[in-house]
């Protein structure tokens, strides 16, 4: 039987009398209630896409793993929201997340190939013999307080060893010269971490690896993965954590980016969702199919994506770029805390076009001088 995924819901509609908006959806409790609300129909959807999906090529793995990557980071999100979400609220969006993953075992449970014999006997011997083992603190979602899921401990182990794969294409990097084209054709996902003054161009063979991506603590660099993600393979889900004094060509996410602790660099993505936390003075160059949602954030420009990386991504959704909201400013007029990119200020077309793409007389420094994120150097006296 499968299970029945719980949707938080409101006694109160969405909307008054005369088709006037609710007041209190400038609420943030609201806004993430709404957001919440689909996220977990949307994961929920893809469950049940599994079962029309082949297991030959890895196109059903690659789903599992897409849901339990949407999983996870909607239950770090609620965690996010606890300081302004109720306690009430907080216990129903638990027992939705623990409704989703009890549905993603089940589903997946009826995948696995049937045992011809079973010994009762010996199982239950074995078992006898194992060591007690403490469920709260091998659980994958500290918040759920679900049973253990031997799926979610699948997919800490297949992260450990896409970690460690990852840290090999992030010593060659080191180890190149010039502009890094790492191909990460042997892994699944992306991982680019701990580097200064490189700039990494991802070749077309990165898009093996898209099932998700994490750019992690790095200073004056510049990453472009336009180009795997533009064959019809963008990311499942993006993070982008720690990043400072760096340009951002992300490409195209078919799902969720999370950005985290960035500061005075720019960001080009295409992205259905953006969750922006803790970041100053950042510049993003956006095509988005719903609102941007800023945290803790100050300094925030948004433009919308160059014509370039928009024809190259081949974007057709509503753009939202513009429809910002910051879930930690409640009062009636705009946040100060993000505006609109001047016309005057935008990067050049041609900047775009034969800049950031690098050559033999620019290094990365030169680079990230010409879009601002550097100073110019002043001329001699």
């Amino acid at each position: 039987m499968d299970t029945q995924v719980f949707i938080p819901f409101r006694l109160n509609p969405p909307h008054l009398n005369g088709g006037m908006a609710d007041p209190k959806m400038s609420d943030p409790k609201e806004r993430f209630f709404r957001y919440f609300q689909a996220e977990i129909t949307a994961i929920q959807g893809q469950i049940d896409d599994l079962a029309t999906m082949s297991p030959v090529g890895g196109e059903r793995q690659d789903c599992i793993d897409t849901v339990l990557a949407g999983i996870s980071r909607l239950s770090n999100e609620v965690m996010d929201a606890g300081d302004y979400t109720p306690a009430y609220d907080q216990r129903a969006y638990s027992q939705a997340i623990k409704a989703l993953t009890e549905k993603l075992n089940e589903t997946t449970a009826r995948f696995a190939p049937k045992a011809r014999f079973q010994f009762k006997a010996k199982a239950k011997s074995t078992s006898a013999t194992e060591p007690q083992v403490d469920l709260r603190q091998r659980t994958t979602f500290s918040n759920v307080g679900s049973k253990q899921s031997p799926i979610l401990d699948a997919a800490k182990r297949d992260a450990e060893k896409g970690i460690l794969s990852a840290k090999d294409y992030n010593e060659e990097l080191e180890q190149q010269s010039g502009v890094r084209k790492p191909s990460f054709s042997n892994a699944k996902s992306i991982s680019i971490y701990d580097h200064s003054g490189l700039h990494i161009m991802l070749p077309s063979t990165a898009s093996r690896a898209t099932s998700s991506g994490n750019l992690t603590n790095l200073e004056r660099c510049i990453v472009d993965m336009t180009l795997p993600t533009s064959v019809g393979t963008p990311f499942a889900g993006l993070a982008l954590n720690n990043i400072k004094q760096s340009l951002i060509v992300a490409g195209h996410v078919a799902g969720p980016v999370h950005m985290t602790g960035l500061q005075n660099s720019i960001v080009v993505v295409a992205a259905r969702q953006v969750r922006i936390h803790e970041c100053q003075n950042v510049d993003i160059y956006l095509h988005c199919a719903s609102h941007p949602i800023i945290e803790d954030c100050s300094g925030m420009r948004f433009a919308p994506l160059p014509e370039l990386y928009a024809n190259k991504l081949e974007v057709k959704s509503e753009n939202q770029w513009d429809q910002v909201d910051d879930f930690k400013w409640l009062k009636s007029e705009p946040s100060p805390n993000w505006s609109i990119l001047p016309d005057e200020k935008r990067i050049l077309a041609e900047i775009w076009k034969h800049s950031v793409c690098g050559g033999p007389s620019l290094n990365t420094d030169d680079i990230l001088r010409r879009v601002g994120v550097l100073k110019p150097i002043p001329p001699r006296s």
